[in-house]
C-alpha cells in the first residue's frame, strides 16, 4: 500500500491547517516550484513566523517582495551591470540565477516587515486575527427569543 506524504505541501503555506486549500494549492501543476533558493520557515513565537532564504550573491536591490492577496510573491534578478562585468570565473558555485518563489498566506497572515544580512532574507510574518474572528465566551441564560417561540408554539 502506498503512503501519502503531505510534508512537501506544508512547506510552503504559512498560518493556517486547511487541507482542502493544501490538496489545491499541491495538485497545480506548473513546474515553477524548484529547489532554488533554499529556504526556512520557522515559528518564532505565538502567531509569529520567518522565513529565512539563502540568497547569496545578491544585493538588497536585485530582491522584490509583493504581497498580493493571500500570495507573498519573493522575486530575485540579477542586475544586468554585475553579471556583464570584467570578471572572469574559473569556477561559479554560487548560483545568481533569477528566480520567483511564491508562499501561499492565510488571510489572518500578514507580512510586517523584511530584512537583509549576510546573504539571508528574513521575512517576517505574523498572525493578525480580527475580532469577530477571535473567540469569544457566550453566556448560557434563558434567551427572550427562545422563550417567545416556546410561548407561540404551546399557543398554537
Amino acid at each position: 500500500m502506498r503512503t501519502f506524504d503531505i510534508s512537501p505541501l506544508l512547506r510552503s503555506s504559512i498560518g493556517f491547517e486547511n487541507l482542502n486549500r493544501l490538496v489545491d494549492f499541491a495538485s497545480r501543476v506548473d513546474g515553477a516550484d524548484s529547489a532554488y533558493p533554499p529556504y526556512n520557515i520557522e515559528k518564532v513565537g505565538d502567531g509569529e513566523y520567518r522565513i529565512q532564504m539563502a540568497v547569496a550573491g545578491f544585493g538588497q536591490d536585485e530582491l522584490e517582495l509583493v504581497v498580493q492577496e493571500n500570495t507573498l510573491v519573493v522575486t530575485g534578478r540579477a542586475n544586468a551591470e554585475t553579471e556583464t562585468g570584467e570578471r572572469l570565473f574559473l569556477h561559479r558555485g554560487i548560483a545568481k540565477r533569477a528566480f520567483e518563489r511564491r508562499f501561499q498566506l492565510a488571510e489572518t497572515i500578514k507580512v510586517t516587515g523584511a530584512d537583509y544580512e549576510h546573504g539571508l532574507l528574513n521575512i517576517t510574518l505574523v498572525r493578525e486575527i480580527p475580532e469577530h474572528k477571535k473567540p469569544r465566551r457566550v453566556e448560557i441564560g434563558t434567551s427572550p427569543v427562545a422563550d417567545g417561540r416556546a410561548t407561540l408554539m404551546a399557543a398554537e
